[in-house]
C-alpha cells in the first residue's frame, strides 16, 4: 500500500494563502482573477490553488508581477506562477517567512530585478521563465462551472452571504476553483440581498 502524503495536515486555517501553505513544496498555479483588496492588501489574486483562498502579494511581489506582465490585472489572468515559501522574509525585525515568486510564464526570459530588502538596501531578485506546454495549459484551464450544480448551490451561497458567514467575493473565489463563472452566474451571487419588510407596530 502506498504511503499517504501528510502535507494536507499542515495547511493553515486562514482566509488567504500563507507562506505556511508552501512549506511542503513550491506550488505552480494559474491566475484566475485579480481583484481590488483593502488598504493593507490592495491586490487579491484568485488562483487555481489554495482551495479558493486568495493570494495577497506583498509590494515587492506586486512589482515583480507588474514588471513581467504589465500594470493591469486583466493582463495576468490565464498566466502561471510558481510560488514558494521564503523563510528569510522579515517582519518587525523577526523572520516570519513569506510567499515569493520563483517562476513565471509568458516572459521572454529570466528576469533579474532590484528589490528593496530592508530600508535603504536593495538586492537582486531573479525570476525564472516557466514553460507551460499546450496540453498542460489546456488541462489546467478552468472549465465552465456546471450550470446544474450552480443552480443547486445558489440558494445556499445566498443564504451564507445573508447570514454573514461568507461574502460574495469569497464565494466567487471558491467557485473559480471549480470552474469559470458566466457573467450571469456571478451577477446572481452578487445580487443585493433582499430583507423581508416588517410591518411597523402602530402606537396609539
Amino acid at each position: 500500500m502506498s504511503e499517504q502524503s501528510l502535507a494536507s495536515t499542515i495547511v493553515p486555517k486562514s482566509d488567504q494563502a500563507n507562506a505556511d501553505d508552501l512549506i511542503a513544496a513550491p506550488v505552480t498555479v494559474e491566475i484566475l482573477a485579480v481583484k481590488q483588496g483593502d488598504k493593507e492588501s490592495p491586490v487579491w489574486i484568485v488562483t487555481s490553488g489554495f482551495e479558493g483562498r486568495p493570494w495577497k502579494p506583498c509590494k515587492s511581489m506586486r512589482r515583480v508581477l507588474i514588471s513581467a506582465w504589465g500594470e493591469y490585472g486583466s493582463q495576468w489572468v490565464g498566466k502561471f506562477v510558481t510560488l514558494f515559501c521564503d523563510p528569510e522574509v522579515m517582519y518587525g525585525g523577526v523572520k516570519v517567512g513569506g510567499i515569493r515568486i520563483s517562476h513565471m510564464s509568458d516572459i521572454e526570459g529570466d528576469l533579474i530585478l532590484s528589490l528593496t530588502e530592508t530600508r535603504g538596501k536593495r538586492k537582486p531578485f531573479t525570476v525564472r521563465k516557466l514553460v507551460i506546454t499546450a496540453p498542460a495549459k489546456a488541462s489546467s484551464a478552468a472549465n465552465p462551472y456546471p450550470s446544474e450544480q450552480f443552480t443547486a448551490q445558489l440558494e445556499k451561497m445566498r443564504d451564507s452571504i445573508a447570514s454573514g458567514k461568507s461574502t460574495a467575493d469569497k464565494i466567487v473565489a471558491y467557485c473559480l476553483t471549480i470552474g469559470t463563472l458566466t457573467p450571469e452566474q456571478e451577477a446572481a451571487i452578487r445580487a443585493p440581498i433582499e430583507t423581508p419588510e416588517t410591518e411597523e407596530e402602530e402606537i396609539f
